[in-house]
């Protein structure tokens, strides 16, 4: 598994066995800070409250939101960092024969339950709470994981320093027009060989990449509580209309709509739990 270049090694944190069915580790990665690869006893559910991740799982890559997750089974090797900086949550959850999770490594939809059980399984830390309720929040998220919707809806991610480069510089500016002969004239490669790689890597074209990309960064800056009229136009759009046309043919509702689903970000006091 190929790290990210100029990315910082955060240590993983050690630990032997886990003390119940559930356990949560709150993170902060500072930008362009990584786990080096690495593999657990245990499942994984990767969930960021603010900024956004790059998870690398087997040979795939993946940008995930605050509204989204990955769970990693017991045993696959992965690693997680931040672009930009980013707080997470990791629940840790032991085998069992009833889980009922996927075998393999999958994006999930995070319902606003269990965002919520998310946040009283912290405060339960610094409470005298009896065993058994603590068993019954354990058995709730247990429950929540297993109803979570599968997504689709994913940014992967190349692995290539010349992609990686381009992609980086595009989930920075998604406003940026230039195309495949602009971009290989700085890359050093022709449109064509550019064209090649982009396929090669991540299954689709420089263009539907990037109109991905803005979806994905208008759900993210939706989530943080951003104004439509700025994302419209930090995404390019010539007005918040035509931005607003393109989300409603892609999401089946407004970005107004969207925020009042449910979709916002944690707050302080909810991050700090």
């Amino acid at each position: 598994m190929e790290l990210e270049e100029d990315w910082a090694l955060v240590e993983v944190p050690d630990m032997e066995a886990l003390p119940g069915p559930v356990y949560q580790r709150f993170e902060t990665l500072p930008a362009r800070h990584i786990f080096p690869p690495h593999a657990h006893r245990w499942n994984q559910f990767v969930y960021a409250t603010a900024g956004t991740l790059v998870v690398m799982v087997e040979k795939s890559r993946y940008v995930i939101t605050p509204e989204q997750a990955i769970w990693v089974p017991t045993g696959v090797l992965h690693t997680t960092g931040a672009l930009h900086g980013a707080e997470f949550r990791n629940l840790y959850v032991a085998d069992a024969p009833d889980l009922g999770m996927p075998g393999t490594c999958s994006v999930l939809a995070v319902s606003p339950l269990l965002r919520a059980l998310i946040v009283e399984l912290a405060d339960i830390g610094g409470r005298s709470e009896s065993a058994d309720y603590i068993g019954r929040v354990h058995a709730l998220i247990l429950d929540q994981l297993r109803r979570l919707p599968v997504q689709d809806f994913q940014l992967p991610w190349p692995t290539s320093p010349m992609l990686r480069r381009l992609c980086e510089a595009l989930y920075a500016n998604p406003a940026d027009l230039r195309g495949a002969d602009e971009w290989g004239a700085v890359l050093g490669a022709s449109a064509r060989t550019l064209a090649r790689r982009f396929e090669k890597e991540l299954g689709l074209g420089l263009r539907e990449w990037r109109h991905r990309l803005r979806l994905f960064r208008a759900v993210e800056w939706l989530g943080a509580g951003r104004p439509v009229t700025d994302i419209a136009l930090e995404l390019g759009y010539s007005s918040p209309s035509a931005f607003t046309y393109m989300f409603r043919q892609e999401m089946g509702c407004s970005p107004t709509e969207y925020r009042g689903r449910g979709a916002r970000p944690f707050t302080a006091s909810e991050v700090a739990s």
